[in-house]
């Protein structure tokens, strides 16, 4: 037996993963399990140290409530929010100037491709100060927010550890939806605002324009307004000094037991489940017996620090401090987001935590060949480790296989699942066409929740009475030559207009209605469509109404499809299956015999098309002779077709499949 192999053995029955090992060869004399011990222990200090490093040049000790400020960045998407959090992170030495990678907090390989944040990320700088006359240190947590609206619950937990928020707005392009919804979380949340005008060396800013909207849309006072240059560094001196002075200081007791807010958590492979937390009253040390207000289980911390750009071990957490803490939690779901961790044996009152998060949009993910499916289950679940957000039951489909239907907060939400999932796992996936909750009620006077349409039986026992459906309030922003295309677009959606007011001389501000059924596939699209590019668009969940909805089918040769079942509008629904039913014809090879494709609400057929069967000649070797012998082979033809239409199968190419779901 090679002294790899022993090695390796001996790492796996050890719980290490062995391809951290793989491009080291173990010499023979380290047989000996002595020499293996010293060995991994070894490799794994020089691999934790580049995970977990401990600074003693760090004493949180320093730092009581009234020296930390804790704040966030909210900004529209693009709009210059983690360069900014690059220059704050160099202008403190936390990182040095040049070094390490652009957007240093955007650490996701789809945030960097997409220019777009997705995950929340914290970090501790250490910033002197002249602070009413004396020269004092302080420590600022730094949490870079997502700007999309798919990712508001990340915001809003960013926003639950911080005391105020920089509101970045671009000094071009001016305040834009997602400036308006964000604005609204943090003046809820009570933090204090501090505008920055962001970009102020572009050709095309406008600052005196920005000011201007800042006052009449938010009411914030325009003097108050920082004016900077994430790019070129042109004002950023002002930005910390502002954090400090106007921030206030975090409201906690450091003499009152522990409680601390879980902000997230993450899973490492060597130390298992990592949180993120706020320490609001109290302090935590390492080795301290910790217990979780949510399940009521009881840990030892093994591990505590900031994250100084990195995770650095500090081994205490003090009152008002934000960092993380490894408890030897295993899985990810122990690890409730919003739940409020305690030392055990001590009685707290829980923190008032986060609201639950609440899925808009539902698809079927399934493996591009159904032998994955094992392969696609344990991606999933690794993933699901690190998104906490997506809901994930196991489902099956006649058409596609063994799948998944999966819950998430909306469409960008999806995709970025969906583009993870194959960069970071690999995985080749068929997503199914998105989805929304709907309700029905029956007759009976019950009511079913479906999230999945081929759940909803289409010719039911008992007959509905009232269907409703999630609505969305959505906020849009255009330039008032628009407005008139836009008002066309949303009535074509269903839309009802709630708000028109002008921001300035050239851009209106709509707001609208919809339901969200009718934004979850191509809204988005035909709004930059029809706008050049211009519109800024954003939504956030209300009630659901009700609506006259029915299922639609789709059926080859009479056997519904279950993968392509929808719900649909009543009045949509004959324009939609005659949209499906071309576009499945395009897709589906000609059999030897004649295929039908139909779009039926229960047992009435609304659309029709027909592929016509591939015909061979019986006829050709038939020179002459008599009428009815031609006859004859051309009734056995027939008869023949008839036995393979009942018999035969269609199957839909998985690559048909995928453009035709991805096209509708």
């Amino acid at each position: 037996m090679s002294s790899l192999y022993k090695a390796s053995k001996t790492i796996r029955s050890r719980g290490i993963p062995f391809n951290l090992f793989s491009s080291y060869y173990i010499p023979r004399k380290f047989d000996s399990t002595p020499y293996l011990n010293s060995y991994l222990c070894w490799t794994q200090c020089a691999f934790f140290g580049s995970h977990f490093r401990e600074d003693p040049s760090i004493d949180l000790s320093q730092y009581p409530p009234d020296k930390i400020r804790n704040f966030s960045i909210i900004a529209h998407v693009d709009h210059g929010k983690s360069t900014l959090a690059d220059r704050l992170l160099e202008l403190t030495g936390t990182i040095r100037k040049g070094h390490g990678q652009p957007q240093y907090l955007d650490k996701l390989q789809v945030e960097r491709e997409r220019g777009i944040t997705v995950k929340a990320q914290t970090a501790t700088m250490f910033h002197q100060h002249n602070f009413l006359g004396t020269d004092t240190k302080f420590l600022l947590n730094l949490i870079d927010t997502p700007g999309h609206v798919d990712f508001n619950y990340e915001v809003s937990r960013s926003l639950a550890a911080c005391q105020g928020v920089l509101l970045v707005v671009d000094a071009a392009q001016g305040v834009q939806a997602q400036t308006v919804a964000n604005f609204y979380l943090a003046f809820e949340a009570n933090l204090t605002i501090i505008p920055v005008i962001n970009k102020i060396d572009q050709p095309t800013a406008d600052p005196d324009r920005v000011k201007e909207q800042l006052k009449s849309i938010f009411d914030l006072d325009p003097k108050e307004a920082l004016l900077t240059s994430a790019k070129t560094g042109q004002g950023l001196e002002q930005v910390l000094p502002a954090v400090i002075e106007r921030i206030p200081p975090p409201p906690g007791d450091s003499s009152s037991p522990l409680r601390m807010l879980l902000l997230d958590s993450y899973y490492d492979e060597y130390k298992g489940v990592i949180c993120h937390v706020a320490v609001v009253d109290g302090a935590m040390r390492k080795g301290e017996k910790i217990s979780s207000a949510a399940t009521g289980q009881s840990y030892e911390v093994l591990d505590v620090g900031i994250m100084h750009p990195e995770l650095t071990q500090t081994g205490v957490l003090l009152t008002g401090q934000v960092g993380y803490v490894v408890s030897g939690m295993r899985s990810t779901k122990e690890a409730r987001v919003g739940d409020t961790l305690y030392h055990t044996r001590s009685t707290v009152k829980a923190l008032p935590g986060f609201k639950p998060v609440k899925h808009m949009v539902f698809a079927g993910l399934y493996p591009a060949d159904g032998s994955d499916f094992e392969a696609l289950s344990h991606a999933i679940e690794r993933l699901t480790c690190n998104d906490a957000s997506v809901s994930v039951t196991k489902e099956s489909s006649t058409a596609l296989g063994l799948g998944f239907r999966c819950g998430f907060l909306g469409l960008l939400h999806m995709d970025v699942f969906h583009q993870r999932l194959e960069q970071e796992h690999g995985a080749h996936v068929i997503s199914t066409v998105p989805t929304v909750p709907y309700i029905f009620e029956y007759s009976d006077g019950s009511k079913v929740h479906i999230q999945n349409p081929a759940m909803l039986p289409s010719n039911p026992k008992q007959r509905v009475t009232a269907c409703w459906e999630p609505t969305v309030i959505a906020t849009i922003i255009i330039p008032s030559e628009y407005v008139g295309s836009i008002i066309t677009l949303c009535s074509e959606r269903r839309g009802e207009q709630l708000e028109y007011s002008f921001i300035d001389s050239q851009r209106a501000l709509m707001k609208y209605r919809l339901p969200l059924r009718e934004i979850v596939v191509d809204f988005y699209n035909e709004l930059k469509s029809i706008t050049s590019g211009y519109a800024s668009f954003d939504y956030e969940e209300s009630d659901y109404q009700a609506s006259d909805l029915v299922k639609l089918d789709i059926l080859l040769n009479g056997q519904p499809v279950d993968a392509m079942a929808t719900i649909v509008h009543r009045l949509k629904a004959q324009r939609v299956g005659r949209e499906l039913v071309e576009k499945l014809k395009k897709f589906i090879d000609r059999q030897m015999f004649e295929i039908t494709i139909q779009a039926a609400i229960g047992s009435k057929v609304i659309a029709r098309e027909t592929i016509s069967a591939m015909r061979k000649n019986v006829l050709a070797k038939c020179y002459g002779g008599d009428v009815t012998r031609k006859r004859k082979l051309l009734e056995k033809q027939k008869e023949g077709k008839k036995r393979m239409k009942r018999v035969g199968s269609v199957d839909i190419p998985q690559e048909a499949f995928h453009e035709l779901l991805k096209g509708s």
